[in-house]
């Protein structure tokens, strides 16, 4: 029998902190937020410790300076180039009711010379259409090193690289959902990073009461972002209802409602059909629903970069219909 007391593990006042019980837990502090996302991030911390520290987080709700202070904590950890960027495009969700029309806006801002860096986790929920499934048909670029970023932004003004090429750790947290069996706050921290730091980085965040938080948290980093309901947990606009802009620049914030564009709802598709999406955008068949979400997205992306609402949709149109449908 071992009469020596062990030491604590030095990652375990971080545990302590965030499950001492309703009257004990409180947030972790922005600095202590920062190292304890280091330490995760050099591998300092234990499995259990790791399963323990997500989940409790997801229980409380991450606070804006706990996501400023993780953001932190990465960007130092970041070997990325000086490489110039207009917009930071997450994409952590994948669709379920609609086909990702946001793709077709994202390629409609690059043709129109807006350089944009998208990011995403992969694939983890069945029945969801992501990203990296549909970017080869789209031919878009997947990228897996900042070398191959900083071409593909020069040459096609978009790059898509996967979150486990640029910071695989944050990677491994993601890839945590299917073992805890719930999303872990990796899936919202990701979306704030911005690690190229983009003149404007967008976010969608689905559920109420958190886009108010991440609008928080970006102001804190000194980020420009606008944060949206998205649909299904994209950044893309949903024509059918109102949507609410929680923007920050400058270390201030705004509002902003932008009503719905159609009367009344449409029905969904019964399917998901990437291919659907190529022959919209090629012109070979249309899709009022899809039409309407891309030139809202486009619009949301041009608000960010400064455009007041009525110019962006007016700048919107134009790109949609100029867009070289052959690319």
């Amino acid at each position: 029998m071992n009469l020596v007391t062990p030491e604590e593990h030095p990652f375990a006042p971080f545990v302590r902190i965030l499950g001492k019980g309703k009257r004990g837990a409180r947030d972790l502090t922005r600095e202590e937020a920062r190292e304890a996302m280091g330490m995760l991030l050099d591998g300092k911390a234990e499995e259990t410790q790791l399963g323990a520290f997500l989940m409790l987080l997801r229980h409380k709700e991450e606070s804006a300076a706990e996501l400023a202070g993780f953001t932190e904590a990465v960007r130092e950890r970041l070997d990325a180039p000086a490489i110039s960027v207009d917009i930071d495009w997450p994409s952590y969700a994948g669709k379920k009711r609609h086909l990702p029309w946001y793709l077709l806006s994202i390629k409609c801002l690059a043709q129109s010379g807006i350089r944009i860096f998208m990011h995403g986790g992969g694939p983890h929920t069945a029945g969801r259409l992501y990203t990296e499934q549909v970017v080869d048909l789209l031919e878009i670029r997947r990228c897996e090193s900042w070398a191959e970023v900083d071409e593909a932004l020069a040459h096609d003004h978009l790059a898509f690289m996967p979150l486990g090429a640029w910071m695989p750790g944050l990677q491994r947290m993601i890839d945590q959902r299917n073992i805890l069996g719930l999303r872990s706050p990796i899936h919202s921290l990701a979306r704030i990073l911005n690690p190229l730091r983009a003149r404007c980085g967008l976010q969608s965040i689905f559920h109420p009461g958190y886009q108010a938080n991440h609008r928080e948290a970006s102001r804190l980093l000194s980020d420009n972002a606008i944060v949206i309901k998205g649909e299904g947990g994209e950044i893309e606009i949903n024509p059918d209802g109102l949507s609410h802009l929680y923007g920050t620049a400058a270390g201030d914030i705004w509002d902003e409602d932008w009503p719905a564009l159609s009367p009344q709802r449409h029905v969904k598709p019964a399917q998901l059909d990437p291919q659907h999406l190529l022959a919209v955008w090629r012109g070979e068949a249309s899709d009022e629903y899809g039409e309407l979400a891309v030139l809202s997205t486009i619009a949301l992306a041009l608000r960010g970069l400064g455009e007041p609402r009525d110019v962006a949709f007016e700048h919107a149109r134009r790109v949609w219909q100029q867009r070289n449908s052959s690319n």
